[in-house]
Protein backbone atom coordinates (compact mmCIF):
# COMPACT_ATOMS: atom_id res chain seq x y z
CA UNK A 1 0.00 0.00 0.00
CA UNK A 2 1.15 3.35 -0.66
CA UNK A 3 2.25 5.68 1.85
CA UNK A 4 -0.54 7.89 3.29
CA UNK A 5 1.80 10.66 4.54
CA UNK A 6 4.58 10.37 2.67
CA UNK A 7 5.44 14.07 3.44
CA UNK A 8 5.75 13.24 7.05
CA UNK A 9 7.28 9.93 6.65
CA UNK A 10 11.39 10.61 7.69
CA UNK A 11 10.26 12.82 10.22
CA UNK A 12 7.64 10.71 11.97
CA UNK A 13 10.30 8.35 12.40
CA UNK A 14 12.67 10.59 13.55
CA UNK A 15 10.32 12.07 16.16
CA UNK A 16 9.35 8.36 17.52
CA UNK A 17 13.11 7.77 17.85
CA UNK A 18 13.77 10.71 20.20
CA UNK A 19 10.67 9.76 22.02
CA UNK A 20 13.05 6.89 23.52
CA UNK A 21 13.56 7.10 27.38
CA UNK A 22 11.12 10.01 27.49
CA UNK A 23 8.20 10.37 29.96
CA UNK A 24 5.25 11.87 27.53
CA UNK A 25 2.33 13.68 28.12
CA UNK A 26 0.30 13.81 25.59
CA UNK A 27 -1.88 17.14 26.17
CA UNK A 28 -4.97 18.20 24.32
CA UNK A 29 -7.93 21.47 24.37
CA UNK A 30 -10.06 22.25 26.94
CA UNK A 31 -13.56 20.94 26.61
CA UNK A 32 -11.91 17.93 25.22
CA UNK A 33 -14.33 16.34 21.64
CA UNK A 34 -14.37 13.23 20.10
CA UNK A 35 -11.07 14.40 18.19
CA UNK A 36 -9.24 15.51 20.86
CA UNK A 37 -9.99 12.53 23.14
CA UNK A 38 -9.56 10.19 20.28
CA UNK A 39 -6.38 11.59 19.23
CA UNK A 40 -4.68 11.58 22.77
CA UNK A 41 -5.65 8.11 23.25
CA UNK A 42 -4.01 6.44 20.63
CA UNK A 43 -1.23 8.20 20.29
CA UNK A 44 -1.15 7.25 24.14
CA UNK A 45 -1.85 3.94 23.87
CA UNK A 46 1.00 3.22 21.13
CA UNK A 47 3.58 4.84 22.46
CA UNK A 48 3.07 3.07 25.63
CA UNK A 49 3.11 -0.24 23.02
CA UNK A 50 6.48 1.08 21.78
CA UNK A 51 7.62 0.99 25.42
CA UNK A 52 7.19 4.74 25.89
CA UNK A 53 6.04 6.23 29.31
CA UNK A 54 3.55 7.86 28.33
CA UNK A 55 -0.33 9.43 29.60
CA UNK A 56 -2.75 11.98 28.68
CA UNK A 57 -3.68 14.64 30.40
CA UNK A 58 -6.32 17.38 30.12
CA UNK A 59 -7.53 21.15 31.29
CA UNK A 60 -11.36 19.83 32.00
CA UNK A 61 -13.21 16.28 32.07
CA UNK A 62 -14.06 13.82 29.30
CA UNK A 63 -17.57 14.26 28.26
CA UNK A 64 -19.72 10.90 29.50
CA UNK A 65 -20.50 10.08 25.35
CA UNK A 66 -16.84 9.87 24.72
CA UNK A 67 -15.65 8.10 28.05
CA UNK A 68 -16.12 4.83 25.74
CA UNK A 69 -12.81 6.07 23.83
CA UNK A 70 -10.39 5.90 26.78
CA UNK A 71 -10.90 2.65 27.96
CA UNK A 72 -8.18 1.91 30.34
CA UNK A 73 -5.63 4.72 29.17
CA UNK A 74 -4.25 6.59 31.87
CA UNK A 75 -5.63 10.54 31.45
CA UNK A 76 -5.87 12.98 34.15
CA UNK A 77 -6.35 16.43 34.77
CA UNK A 78 -3.18 19.11 35.18
CA UNK A 79 -3.36 18.24 39.35
CA UNK A 80 -2.82 14.96 38.29
CA UNK A 81 0.48 15.53 36.22
CA UNK A 82 3.35 13.40 37.86
CA UNK A 83 6.49 15.44 39.31
CA UNK A 84 9.65 15.80 37.14
CA UNK A 85 10.89 16.51 33.90
CA UNK A 86 7.78 15.26 30.84
CA UNK A 87 7.86 15.61 27.33
CA UNK A 88 4.78 17.40 25.80
CA UNK A 89 2.67 16.70 22.99
CA UNK A 90 0.00 18.31 21.63
CA UNK A 91 -3.04 17.16 19.53
CA UNK A 92 -5.58 18.81 18.05
CA UNK A 93 -4.64 22.46 19.33
CA UNK A 94 -4.64 25.21 17.41
CA UNK A 95 -2.57 26.86 19.50
CA UNK A 96 -0.66 26.14 22.93
CA UNK A 97 -3.23 28.04 24.69
CA UNK A 98 -6.69 26.18 23.97
CA UNK A 99 -5.20 23.80 26.87
CA UNK A 100 -5.30 26.72 29.17
CA UNK A 101 -2.44 28.69 31.29
CA UNK A 102 -1.25 25.62 33.56
CA UNK A 103 -0.22 23.81 31.12
CA UNK A 104 1.46 26.40 29.02
CA UNK A 105 3.39 27.31 32.52
CA UNK A 106 4.71 24.31 32.76
CA UNK A 107 5.42 23.40 29.39
CA UNK A 108 6.29 26.76 27.48
CA UNK A 109 8.66 24.58 24.97
CA UNK A 110 6.31 22.03 23.49
CA UNK A 111 8.12 19.16 21.93
CA UNK A 112 5.33 18.34 19.34
CA UNK A 113 2.47 19.73 17.67
CA UNK A 114 0.11 16.94 15.89
CA UNK A 115 -3.03 18.94 14.76
CA UNK A 116 -4.99 19.58 11.22
CA UNK A 117 -6.27 23.27 11.79
CA UNK A 118 -6.45 26.44 9.43
CA UNK A 119 -5.17 28.54 12.00
CA UNK A 120 -1.98 26.48 13.69
CA UNK A 121 1.18 28.73 13.13
CA UNK A 122 3.00 25.48 14.34
CA UNK A 123 4.57 26.12 17.72
CA UNK A 124 6.30 23.16 19.03
CA UNK A 125 9.53 21.83 18.37
CA UNK A 126 8.13 19.02 15.84
CA UNK A 127 5.10 20.03 13.93
CA UNK A 128 2.78 17.55 11.70
CA UNK A 129 0.37 19.57 10.29
CA UNK A 130 -2.16 18.82 7.82
CA UNK A 131 -4.75 21.24 7.14
CA UNK A 132 -6.45 19.18 4.58
CA UNK A 133 -7.06 16.08 7.12
CA UNK A 134 -10.59 15.74 8.08
CA UNK A 135 -9.52 15.00 11.87
CA UNK A 136 -6.38 15.22 14.03
CA UNK A 137 -6.85 11.55 14.61
CA UNK A 138 -7.06 10.56 10.46
CA UNK A 139 -3.36 11.97 10.63
CA UNK A 140 -2.52 9.87 13.65
CA UNK A 141 -3.90 6.66 12.23
CA UNK A 142 -2.35 7.23 8.53
CA UNK A 143 1.13 7.96 10.20
CA UNK A 144 0.90 4.72 12.10
CA UNK A 145 -0.21 2.78 9.60
CA UNK A 146 2.26 4.04 7.57
CA UNK A 147 4.88 3.02 9.96
CA UNK A 148 3.09 -0.63 10.57
CA UNK A 149 2.86 0.66 14.62
CA UNK A 150 0.90 -1.16 17.27
CA UNK A 151 -2.57 0.03 16.68
CA UNK A 152 -4.97 -2.48 19.60
CA UNK A 153 -8.47 -2.31 19.44
CA UNK A 154 -9.08 0.21 21.62
CA UNK A 155 -6.90 2.93 19.89
CA UNK A 156 -8.50 2.23 16.62
CA UNK A 157 -11.98 2.39 18.33
CA UNK A 158 -10.73 5.91 19.66
CA UNK A 159 -9.20 6.74 16.25
CA UNK A 160 -12.61 5.89 14.76
CA UNK A 161 -14.67 8.25 17.18
CA UNK A 162 -12.25 11.39 16.83
CA UNK A 163 -12.56 10.77 12.81
CA UNK A 164 -16.51 9.99 12.98
CA UNK A 165 -16.98 13.56 15.29
CA UNK A 166 -14.62 15.72 13.49
CA UNK A 167 -16.30 14.62 10.01
CA UNK A 168 -19.87 15.05 11.18
CA UNK A 169 -20.27 11.05 10.85
CA UNK A 170 -18.60 11.63 7.05
CA UNK A 171 -21.10 14.45 6.39
CA UNK A 172 -18.30 17.49 6.28
CA UNK A 173 -16.86 18.28 2.90
CA UNK A 174 -13.52 17.17 4.77
CA UNK A 175 -14.39 13.88 4.44
CA UNK A 176 -12.19 12.17 1.47
CA UNK A 177 -11.16 8.85 -0.39
CA UNK A 178 -8.68 9.03 2.30
CA UNK A 179 -10.80 8.84 5.41
CA UNK A 180 -13.04 5.87 4.62
CA UNK A 181 -9.69 4.36 3.44
CA UNK A 182 -8.45 4.70 6.78
CA UNK A 183 -11.43 3.94 8.78
CA UNK A 184 -11.68 0.68 6.72
CA UNK A 185 -8.11 -0.04 7.96
CA UNK A 186 -9.32 0.56 11.77
CA UNK A 187 -11.81 -1.42 10.89
CA UNK A 188 -9.36 -4.34 10.05
CA UNK A 189 -7.92 -3.45 13.68
CA UNK A 190 -11.34 -3.55 15.95
CA UNK A 191 -12.73 -0.45 15.85
CA UNK A 192 -16.69 -0.81 15.49
CA UNK A 193 -18.75 2.06 13.92
CA UNK A 194 -21.81 0.82 15.36
CA UNK A 195 -20.66 0.57 19.22
CA UNK A 196 -19.09 4.22 18.14
CA UNK A 197 -22.52 5.50 17.09
CA UNK A 198 -24.70 4.11 19.90
CA UNK A 199 -22.15 5.78 22.61
CA UNK A 200 -22.09 9.33 20.58
CA UNK A 201 -25.41 9.63 19.33
CA UNK A 202 -27.82 7.45 21.76
CA UNK A 203 -27.65 8.54 25.04
CA UNK A 204 -29.34 11.74 24.72
CA UNK A 205 -30.55 12.69 28.32
CA UNK A 206 -34.11 14.37 28.67
CA UNK A 207 -31.80 17.52 29.95
CA UNK A 208 -30.40 17.35 26.94
CA UNK A 209 -33.54 17.95 24.97
CA UNK A 210 -34.72 20.71 26.99
CA UNK A 211 -31.83 22.22 26.06
CA UNK A 212 -32.33 21.68 22.42
CA UNK A 213 -35.51 22.53 22.49
CA UNK A 214 -34.53 26.33 24.36
CA UNK A 215 -31.78 26.41 21.65
CA UNK A 216 -34.22 25.68 19.00
CA UNK A 217 -36.65 28.40 20.39
CA UNK A 218 -33.74 31.54 20.58
CA UNK A 219 -32.77 30.67 16.99
CA UNK A 220 -32.73 34.09 14.95
CA UNK A 221 -32.39 34.93 11.01
CA UNK A 222 -29.72 37.46 10.22
CA UNK A 223 -27.66 38.75 6.91
CA UNK A 224 -31.22 38.10 4.72
CA UNK A 225 -31.35 34.58 6.16
CA UNK A 226 -28.30 33.31 5.10
CA UNK A 227 -26.91 33.82 8.46
CA UNK A 228 -29.01 31.75 11.69
CA UNK A 229 -27.95 32.22 15.33
CA UNK A 230 -29.08 30.71 18.31
CA UNK A 231 -28.32 31.41 22.04
CA UNK A 232 -28.06 29.76 24.85
CA UNK A 233 -28.23 32.75 28.21
CA UNK A 234 -26.24 32.39 31.51
CA UNK A 235 -27.80 29.76 33.90
CA UNK A 236 -29.03 27.44 31.19
CA UNK A 237 -27.47 24.71 32.20
CA UNK A 238 -28.53 24.83 35.83
CA UNK A 239 -32.42 25.29 34.58
CA UNK A 240 -32.21 22.24 32.33
CA UNK A 241 -29.96 20.04 34.17
CA UNK A 242 -27.37 19.92 31.92
CA UNK A 243 -23.36 20.69 31.20
CA UNK A 244 -21.15 22.56 28.75
CA UNK A 245 -20.63 18.97 26.81
CA UNK A 246 -24.69 19.31 26.41
CA UNK A 247 -23.98 22.19 23.75
CA UNK A 248 -21.90 19.91 21.32
CA UNK A 249 -23.64 19.35 18.14
CA UNK A 250 -26.60 21.96 18.90
CA UNK A 251 -25.11 24.62 16.32
CA UNK A 252 -25.57 22.36 13.56
CA UNK A 253 -29.10 23.00 13.80
CA UNK A 254 -28.60 26.49 13.24
CA UNK A 255 -26.42 25.67 10.11
CA UNK A 256 -28.76 22.69 8.87
CA UNK A 257 -31.64 25.10 7.38
CA UNK A 258 -32.42 25.17 3.93
CA UNK A 259 -31.01 28.61 2.55
CA UNK A 260 -28.59 29.16 5.52
CA UNK A 261 -24.95 29.17 4.73
CA UNK A 262 -23.60 30.10 8.27
CA UNK A 263 -25.04 28.89 11.76
CA UNK A 264 -23.65 30.15 14.55
CA UNK A 265 -24.39 29.08 18.63
CA UNK A 266 -23.76 32.09 21.66
CA UNK A 267 -23.23 30.72 24.89
CA UNK A 268 -23.19 32.93 27.92
CA UNK A 269 -20.68 32.36 30.53
CA UNK A 270 -20.72 33.92 33.87
CA UNK A 271 -19.66 37.37 32.42
CA UNK A 272 -17.25 35.67 29.06
CA UNK A 273 -18.66 34.71 25.71
CA UNK A 274 -18.21 31.99 24.09
CA UNK A 275 -19.13 31.00 19.90
CA UNK A 276 -19.27 28.49 18.01
CA UNK A 277 -19.59 29.44 13.68
CA UNK A 278 -20.13 26.65 10.97
CA UNK A 279 -20.31 27.41 7.58
CA UNK A 280 -21.35 25.08 4.59
CA UNK A 281 -18.98 25.85 2.03
CA UNK A 282 -15.27 26.64 2.85
CA UNK A 283 -15.15 29.94 0.75
CA UNK A 284 -17.00 31.23 4.29
CA UNK A 285 -13.78 31.13 6.26
CA UNK A 286 -15.11 30.56 9.84
CA UNK A 287 -11.48 30.46 10.79
CA UNK A 288 -10.65 34.31 9.81
CA UNK A 289 -14.17 35.39 10.83
CA UNK A 290 -12.84 33.91 14.15
CA UNK A 291 -9.51 35.22 14.15
CA UNK A 292 -11.06 38.83 14.47
CA UNK A 293 -12.20 37.73 18.09
CA UNK A 294 -8.80 36.06 18.77
CA UNK A 295 -10.44 32.72 18.14
CA UNK A 296 -9.50 30.33 15.11
CA UNK A 297 -10.35 27.03 13.74
CA UNK A 298 -11.45 25.83 10.64
CA UNK A 299 -13.12 26.91 7.06
CA UNK A 300 -16.26 25.69 8.06
CA UNK A 301 -16.00 25.41 12.03
CA UNK A 302 -14.67 27.75 14.10
CA UNK A 303 -14.74 29.01 17.73
CA UNK A 304 -13.68 31.99 19.70
CA UNK A 305 -14.11 33.27 23.27
CA UNK A 306 -14.68 37.15 24.58
CA UNK A 307 -14.54 38.42 27.32
CA UNK A 308 -15.49 41.97 29.28
CA UNK A 309 -18.12 42.46 26.72
CA UNK A 310 -22.17 42.73 26.48
CA UNK A 311 -23.76 39.78 24.55
CA UNK A 312 -25.90 42.18 22.17
CA UNK A 313 -22.65 44.44 21.52
CA UNK A 314 -20.84 41.32 20.67
CA UNK A 315 -23.75 39.96 18.56
CA UNK A 316 -24.02 43.44 16.51
CA UNK A 317 -20.02 42.88 15.91
CA UNK A 318 -20.16 39.06 14.81
CA UNK A 319 -23.18 40.30 12.51
CA UNK A 320 -21.45 43.18 10.54
CA UNK A 321 -18.59 40.55 10.21
CA UNK A 322 -20.66 37.78 8.91
CA UNK A 323 -22.29 39.76 6.40
CA UNK A 324 -18.85 41.65 5.72
CA UNK A 325 -17.82 38.37 4.61
CA UNK A 326 -20.82 37.23 2.80
CA UNK A 327 -20.21 39.95 0.88
CA UNK A 328 -16.50 40.10 0.03
CA UNK A 329 -17.66 36.26 -0.85
CA UNK A 330 -20.57 37.41 -3.19
CA UNK A 331 -18.33 39.89 -5.35
CA UNK A 332 -15.11 37.17 -5.71
CA UNK A 333 -17.82 34.94 -7.15
CA UNK A 334 -19.21 37.97 -9.71
CA UNK A 335 -15.72 38.66 -10.87
CA UNK A 336 -14.51 34.89 -11.23
CA UNK A 337 -16.99 34.15 -13.03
Amino acid sequence: MELIYPEFYDRFAAFLRSLENQRVVVISHARPDGDCIGSQVALTRVLRALGIDAICANPDPTPRRIQFAVGDTPLVRFEGLPAGPLTAIYVDCADQSRAGEKFKTRFPAPFANIDHHLSNDGFAAHNFIDVGSAATAEILAGLFIDHHLPIDAQAAQSLYAGIATDTGQFRFNSTSRRTFMIVGELMARGAQPAAAAAELYERETPGKLDLLQRFLASLRYECDGRVCIGSLPDGIYAATGTSQEDAEGLVDYARSIEGVDIGVLIEEQSGSIKASLRAKDPVYRMDLIAARFNGGGHACAAGLNQKNIEVDTFRAQLVAALREQLEAVASLKKTTR
